[in-house]
């Protein structure tokens, strides 16, 4: 059973600015749900723009010492944020299973550690952010490059990570010298919330880490034009992250997107079948598939199709569903009901036109359960292969030549991640080349690092969270130049006045 009551955690409020917990003053409520059993686990008063306001307030009246102080100073805050995340791993990770029914082995063992790591790497990148080195390029003139924090940064981040996309958001910008105002999906305050208390903890200033917990048309959308906030990263599907991007546009605000995906898992004909099979059940059931990276999108060469069909459906038989607190859990349930609708909502529409060979049916239960579906037959331009399911199913698709395998992995508008599978080093450079896409994998489907970025081509948006190119959202770049000649006229004011 789960030992994190939200209740008294929260009881102040689900708001955190300046410091400290309030209470939203927008007068409505909402309630957070567990999805595995359908209880409401907590109520609370949605932020409104008032909120939004203050918080903002708070982190632009926190800048200017955040962003004086040394690198070392804001290091070493960081590294002991990271020890407080470390310290209090187990009360994260059982609110993360709470609010996302996330199974309690995957919050131990992926969520929370990736986190600590996460921060612990932003805290030694903040010593590293150097411009370029200095020179005299043009002779008479000393040029250098200065990186800038650009000032209050207005995060939205999604539900299906909300701990990692909070961490994701807050910590290259911090590291940078910017503030922050967070605000995490309503369904899942809970880690959001104890991530801006550790910072605290970890001594990080008041107004530094800021958190409004509102709805999206109401607070989103007016952090996002908030004529104070200097910069906007948003993590969320492709159609509202272009609502964003037309609000952040009119204020002319550095953006960044992580949008959609559609992954594709191409297996070649010389790839072990095994592994493959193995890697796309992991790849398309972690966090029960609500995942922008997880496969959902298999072409297998023909002579390996109907042994890997098989091989999926009988791995995705044997996968457990149940009690997310369980440690034997494999696959809690997905976020909501309204959610587990839309994902069996696919998956219906699909039966007329393709086959479903296992899964396609909710659990008898008061959870959002949904089993591992497996579906072939489907053709490349079905909904069912073209569109965001965001969920446990994959689709398996057969193909020919190498050509058509990689023209078919790149023909849908996302780009964000990909695999391919051969034990071939030449045939998988090429993939790695060819598919377009911001992260490939070679024989494995889903791993990904603090020093490494991730980000999307296409329709899966642009810039990069972690690893040390995230700096360069958070960053302003400034040319420093100073005269070496002390010379008053200079050879070419001639051009505006006077002779040679």
């Amino acid at each position: 059973m789960h030992n994190f009551q939200a209740r008294d955690h929260f009881a102040d409020g689900a708001q955190y600015i300046a410091g400290r917990l309030t209470k939203g003053t927008s007068g409505r409520t909402h309630a957070v749900v567990d999805p595995a059993t359908a209880e409401e686990v907590y109520s609370y008063e949605l932020a409104g723009r008032d909120d939004v306001d203050a918080a903002v307030a708070a982190a632009a009246a926190a800048f200017p010492g955040w962003a004086g102080a040394t690198p070392g100073e804001r290091s070493d805050a960081m590294h002991r944020f990271a020890g407080v995340l470390a310290d209090r791993a187990e009360e994260f990770a059982q609110a993360e299973s709470l609010q996302c029914g996330k199974p309690i082995k995957l919050s131990r063992e992926f969520d929370v550690p990736g986190t600590v790591d996460n921060t612990a790497f932003f805290a030694g990148a903040a010593r590293h952010l150097q411009g370029q080195s200095a020179g005299e390029y043009t002779g008479d003139h000393t040029s250098y490059v200065r990186r800038e924090p650009i000032g209050v940064v207005g995060s939205i981040a999604p539900w299906n990570y909300p701990l990692q996309m909070a961490a994701w958001k807050v910590l290259p910008a911090i590291a940078a010298g910017n503030t922050i105002v967070l605000k995490p999906a309503e369904l899942t305050p809970f880690t959001s919330l104890l991530f801006a208390q550790a910072a605290t903890e970890a001594g990080v200033p008041d107004g530094v880490v800021n958190i409004v917990t509102g709805a999206g048309k109401d607070a989103g959308e007016h952090l996002v034009g908030h004529p104070d906030v200097a910069m906007t990263s948003f993590t969320g599907s492709t159609g509202v992250g272009k609502r964003v991007a037309e609000i952040a546009t009119a204020t002319v605000k550095r953006l960044h997107l992580e949008l959609g995906g559609k992954a594709p898992f191409v297996v070649f004909d010389d790839a072990d079948l095994e592994a493959a099979v193995h890697g796309a059940v992991a790849g398309a059931l972690i966090n029960s598939g609500q995942d922008c990276t997880a496969a959902t999108r298999a072409y297998v060469q023909r002579p390996l199709y109907d042994a890997f069909v098989a091989g999926v459906a009988d791995l995705m038989a044997s996968v457990r569903l149940g009690d997310p607190f369980d440690p034997s859990t494999d696959m809690g349930p997905l976020i909501s009901h309204a959610h587990r609708d839309r994902v069996a909502g696919f998956v219906d529409r699909a039966r007329s036109y393709a086959r479903v060979v296992t899964g396609g049916e909710a659990l008898q239960h008061p959870g959002a359960y949904y089993k591992p579906t497996l579906i072939t037959d489907a053709a490349q331009d079905s909904e069912i292969v073209q569109s965001e399911i965001f969920g446990p199913v994959l689709v398996v698709l057969p193909f020919d030549s190498d050509d058509e395998g990689i023209r078919l992995a790149n023909d849908t508008p996302y780009g964000l991640a990909a695999s391919a599978w051969s034990r071939d080093v030449y045939r998988a450079g090429r993939a790695t080349r060819e598919i377009k896409a911001g992260c490939v994998w070679v024989n494995d489907h889903i791993p990904i690092l603090s020093e490494m970025p991730h980000g999307g081509y296409k329709a899966s948006g642009y810039g990069k969270d972690m690893s040390a190119y995230s700096f360069e959202e958070y960053t302003q770049v400034k040319h420093v130049m100073f005269d070496n000649t002390a010379v008053v006229r200079k050879d070419w004011h001639r051009t505006i006045f006077g002779d040679r």
